[in-house]
């Protein structure tokens, strides 16, 4: 007699697994035992939060009743990354739901040029991914790690500063583009109102601007003077906001040449509030590891992956250049020296820049977590 054939792979502990489809109207909940061919589908749309978060617990509860499953079954429920951020993740956890988030660009899709997608096709997509995800195969997502609260707290503060910095050019270079217009070609830069409410800011032939011109600018000047004013207390009563072993990790790389109090705290804040295990989750992190495309006869170089902090990322590449210029005997300026030598080739230095920022994350990662001063480096002399 043949032995009866096994299709299906039964786990040893039992898992009940959950997908959430999320958007603004409704939530779609895909529900699977391992047992059944299709998972469930329900629908909750409550008009609040806490509201709609309650009604998936019941509908999971529901049906870990209706399908005899053990109230302590292991439940694991998944959601993508999103605007909702990692609010629900901390909810389910405390009431002790095993929960993922994962980056929504890792998961498979088919390639056929027509595909139908609907919410409850994406959720179907999302709990047959997480069964498979349970069994080991790992290749099906990318798993998010979710920061505790107080880190993800402290990210605001660096990222106000930015914005704030951001708006405070975004007024100035209004105010210039209006003054354009009337051909002043005037500086903008200290006290504009200032000068704007002096009269001397005129048009190319010495004429006074016009009024309804002047009503702009100085409206113009006083949403410049209220983000200044905004921007000083924030950088005023920033270090204060911050428990001391983050001010001292920030301390930490501002010993360092080319790292000013600015970077060091978003870097500390953005991407060193979580544990690394090697340097290749540094690089991976940060999105500043090469994606080749060799398949066949195609060999395509596309780049770096771009994934992760694009904050983080774009401080890197500013951070490298004042590396070079301030850290000219480290090892890491050399190699950029070398790889460079000898032409003026704009888009070799950009490509080069980025091979500088991902060595630099590496280092300044090694740096603060085993106290390994980047080769060739120097430290900044005490106060």
């Amino acid at each position: 007699m043949q032995p009866t054939r096994a299709n299906d792979f039964t786990p040893e502990v039992e898992v009940f697994a959950v997908a959430l489809e999320l958007s603004s109207k409704s939530w779609k909940i895909a529900l699977h035992d391992g047992k059944r061919e299709k998972p469930a589908i329900q629908t909750v749309s409550g008009e609040t939060a806490a509201g709609r978060l309650n009604e998936t617990v019941q509908e999971i509860e529901k049906f870990k009743a209706k399908w005899g499953l053990a109230v302590e079954v292991r439940t694991v429920v998944l959601y993508e990354a999103g605007q909702d951020g990692f609010w629900i993740e901390r909810a389910l956890s405390k009431l002790g739901y095993e929960v993922v988030i994962c980056d929504p660009a890792s998961i498979p899709v088919e390639r056929h040029k027509r595909r139908a997608k609907t919410d409850r096709l994406d959720a179907i997509k999302l709990v047959l991914t997480l069964r498979g995800w349970l069994r080991g195969e790992y290749d099906r997502m990318h798993v998010i790690r979710v920061p505790t609260v107080e880190a993800e707290a402290q990210r605001h503060v660096v990222r106000d500063r930015g914005e704030l910095q951001k708006e405070t050019q975004q007024h100035r270079d209004r105010i210039r583009k209006l003054l354009r217009t009337v051909g002043c070609w005037d500086g903008v830069g200290g006290d504009v109102g200032a000068r704007l409410n002096k009269r001397e800011l005129c048009c190319y032939d010495g004429d006074p601007l016009s009024a309804q011109l002047q009503q702009r600018l100085e409206q113009e000047c006083k949403r410049l003077e209220l983000a200044q004013q905004q921007l000083a207390a924030l950088e005023k009563g920033m270090a204060e906001q911050l428990p001391p072993e983050v001010r001292q990790r920030i301390a930490d790389l501002e010993r360092l040449k080319a790292v000013g109090p600015v970077g060091a705290t978003r870097l500390v804040l953005e991407l060193f509030w979580r544990k690394f295990e090697n340097r290749r989750q540094v690089g991976a992190c940060v999105g500043l590891v090469p994606q080749p495309y060799d398949s066949g006869e195609s060999r395509v170089d596309q780049g770096i992956s771009k994934q992760g902090n694009r904050r983080v990322r774009a401080l890197l590449i500013e951070m490298s250049w004042f590396w070079l210029r301030y850290q000219p005997d480290s090892v890491m300026t050399k190699w950029f020296a070398r790889r460079t030598q000898g032409g003026q080739n704009k888009r070799g230095k950009r490509i080069a820049i980025v091979a500088v920022a991902r060595k630099l994350v590496v280092a300044l990662w090694r740096y603060l977590e085993h106290g390994i001063v980047p080769e060739g480096a120097q430290l900044k002399r005490a106060a």
